[in-house]
């Protein structure tokens, strides 16, 4: 009798193999590898996946037989079965987890309404709810903690228009036809030929190689555009595209560029936000191969798209892209990894430079698509620091000034010219933190010792932690009893520069609200990291305000987060030739400034990765962190068989009466380590220990 090989969804680290089962003769035929069924694991009926097939069983004991089918859709895809592992190996995670990110929750009623007619060439998604897959709204979500919507939430369409398909030559780099399908602005992909690299990239695709590059798009840059050129390159060439975004407005623009090339009903998109039935039927559009390309936040990283030609993603440092949920995979390793096993081209994109793509041009695994200077200049605004000495020769107050006049001489030019002004401020909120105004010490609720802040200028003082109302609060160091402002949020900024340019109207956009769009008139807009709106015709000025807040985070990412928000918010202004500045409240010696004034994130994603290897820090070596109690990390420890050469670093405390402890070994080390940190976790679940450990390869957050 037949076996079936089945993943049971029962995520314990000493049960991550597979298990053999009897296939009944009554789903002989449908239960087939990439199904879910359901089976009795420990006298209990679980959800599993057949993997696969086999005649016989290398178990000696009785086998049972499957309980039955839950579905006969094959929504498990051999390549994704593949990279589930691989990317469990990596992370030191189980398989059984994995598979749950990869594929959504089946939905029945989806599954009736559209079944699979069978191989079809890809053509548009025909069922009644079309616009769910590729031309509905996406509904609203929350914002982020930094006033950008969360990973698949937003508000703005995930597609455009239903234009029809229309074809035609792409250019390659010699003007030549390299491929067919167009539809929209820019036909002959001549917006790569800003890059050197660039035209070659896209025949490469063209001609059905598989090209691997890291790309700094150019202030003004219109991505969206660009990988929807890529996309259509690929797709002629008979593959498939996975991109990953990281939030919704990402997502409508990718969604917009690609409706315009490659027409209608050719792509759909994925994400945590369109809720279960919409999710689960763009999905099957994808695995039956309805459609050649797969959009999407986070979760269209594992998308099964048949015969995967190109993984791309936008803007790779942006903590989003890290999975919140066990084995806490990042998305630019989920798809290189996709590349690297089914020899796709890879692209990695975004303003800035992480220090990981850095590494992938350094060893060669990738080639660099770059401006030449040049065309940088012609592009780039004007960048002025306010903390360098000619600027404090004419402004010594500059030094301390939330807002030196340099800043407001920009930002009052600018609207005199009537465009638009764009200030980023790292708080969101009023007076997110308030300081006793006699001595300075910082304001904390009696109660919890939490921070007190005000919601407005009206407002009574409220702690963050616990929401209690702090009325009669009374410094315990001096007894005073008036308030200052230790931090400015963005809507206190917005109140005080709608009294310093009176009549100019003043938006702001972050967590209660994300503009998409401003008008590209007179007006300041006061956003938050990641929030900031596209201007029509760009930005006149943009302020960036507070930098302090960004570059004293106790994080090994800061300097190079700080410098991929200032790119991000200077990249909407205006070129320098037509009148576009920047104005960074900051000593223009640091590093992450320099890198601003010289828009040269390159180099500066070169300097930190040597100083990364000098000091052995990811990503030059692999890390692990392990955080929980004492006594189960401890154990934990105990039973793994670290590599040779790992150093453990720590305990430092990780709040709840938890600690954390590092592992760090060299990259060639790196699978080895993952191996010995799972098998230690699966001697710890097979004693039962009721005091779990959370382990993270490569953390996105290491300190």
């Amino acid at each position: 009798m037949p076996v079936a090989r089945v993943c049971v969804d029962v995520p314990l680290a000493h049960l991550d193999r597979l298990f053999d089962y009897l296939v009944p003769e009554d789903l002989s035929e449908r239960a087939r590898p990439g199904t879910r069924v359901r089976v009795r694991f420990a006298g209990q009926l679980v959800d599993g996946w057949l993997m696969e097939r086999a005649e016989l069983s290398a178990h000696d004991g009785r086998l049972s037989y499957l309980e039955r089918l839950v579905s006969p859709e094959q929504v498990l895809t051999p390549e994704v079965a593949r990279l589930a592992r691989a990317v469990a190996d990596r992370y030191a995670g189980n398989l059984a987890d994995v598979l749950r990110l990869a594929v959504p929750p089946r939905h029945a009623r989806v599954e009736r309404e559209t079944p699979d007619p069978g191989p079809a060439p890809v053509t548009a998604v025909e069922d009644p709810d079309a616009a769910a897959v590729d031309g509905g709204p996406v509904p609203g979500a929350a914002a982020g903690v930094d006033g950008r919507p969360v990973s698949g939430a937003g508000s703005g369409p995930v597609a455009g228009p239903a234009d029809g398909v229309s074809r035609g030559p792409v250019a390659g780099a010699d003007g030549g036809a390299v491929g067919g399908t167009v539809g929209g602005s820019d036909p002959d992909g001549s917006g790569w030929r800003g890059y050197p690299a660039g035209p070659g990239f896209l025949r490469a695709l063209a001609d059905g190689r598989a090209p691997r590059a890291v790309w700094n798009a150019l202030p003004g840059e219109e991505w969206a555009d660009r990988f929807a050129e890529a996309a259509a390159a690929t797709v002629d060439s008979g593959r498939g595209v996975v991109a990953v975004v990281a939030d919704a407005r990402d997502l409508g623009r990718l969604d917009a560029a690609l409706t315009r090339r490659l027409g209608a009903g050719r792509h759909v998109a994925l994400s945590a936000a369109l809720g279960p039935a919409r999710r689960y039927r763009a999905f099957l559009a994808a695995c039956r191969g309805r459609v050649p390309v797969v959009i999407g936040t986070r979760a269209a990283m594992f998308a099964p798209v048949p015969n995967l030609g190109l993984v791309a993603i936008w803007d790779d440092g942006d903590d989003l892209h890290a999975e919140p949920r066990a084995p806490y995979p990042h998305a630019r390793e989920v798809l290189l990894t996709r590349a690297q096993l089914g020899n796709a081209a890879a692209l990695v994109a975004g303003h800035a430079r992480t220090v990981e793509g850095q590494l992938l041009v350094e060893t060669g695994w990738a080639r660099e698509i770059v401006a030449d200077r040049s065309t940088l200049r012609s592009r780039t605004p004007r960048v002025t620091p306010t903390g360098d000495d000619p600027q404090l020769a004419r402004d010594p107050a500059a030094a301390s000034a939330r807002l030196p006049s340099l800043a407001w001489e920009a930002a009052r030019a600018a609207l005199k010219a009537d465009t638009p002004v764009l200030v980023q401020v790292p708080r969101r909120g009023y007076l997110p933190s308030v300081a006793c105004a006699e001595c300075r010490a910082p304001a904390r609720c009696p109660h919890c010792a939490g921070p007190l802040g005000l919601r407005s200028a009206a407002a009574t003082p409220a702690c963050r932690w616990c929401a209690r109302v702090a009325a009669g609060y009374a410094c315990p160091q001096c007894g005073g009893r008036r308030l200052r402002a230790a931090v400015v949020g963005a809507r206190r900024t917005a109140e005080e520069l709608g009294r310093a340019f009176p009549g100019v109207p003043v938006r702001t956009s972050g967590r209660e609200e994300v503009l998409d769009v401003v008008p590209g008139g007179a007006g300041l807009v006061i956003s938050t990291p990641g929030a900031e709106p596209v201007a029509e015709g760009g930005f006149g000025a943009v302020l960036l305000l507070d930098s302090w807040a960004l570059l004293t985070r106790a994080d090994l990412r800061a300097g190079e987060e700080a410098l991929r928000r200032w790119l991000a918010a200077a990249a909407l202004a205006r070129p320098g030739p037509a009148g576009g500045r920047v104005v960074v409240v900051a000593d223009g010696g640091l590093v992450p400034v320099q890198a601003l004034l010289r828009w040269d994130p390159v180099w500066f994603a070169g300097r930190e990765l040597a100083e990364r290897r000098e000091l052995g820090f990811p990503p030059a070596a692999r890390m692990a962190s392990l955080t929980g109690t004492a006594a189960a990390v401890a154990e934990l420890l105990e039973a793994a068989r670290l590599p040779d050469g790992a150093d453990v670093l720590g305990p430092v405390p990780a709040g709840d009466g938890q600690e954390r402890m590092l592992v760090r070994v060299p990259r060639s080390r790196a699978a080895a380590l993952a191996a010995a940190l799972h098998t230690a976790a699966g001697v710890r679940t097979a004693r039962k220990a009721n005091q779990p450990v959370r382990v993270q390869v490569d953390p996105h957050d290491l300190f």
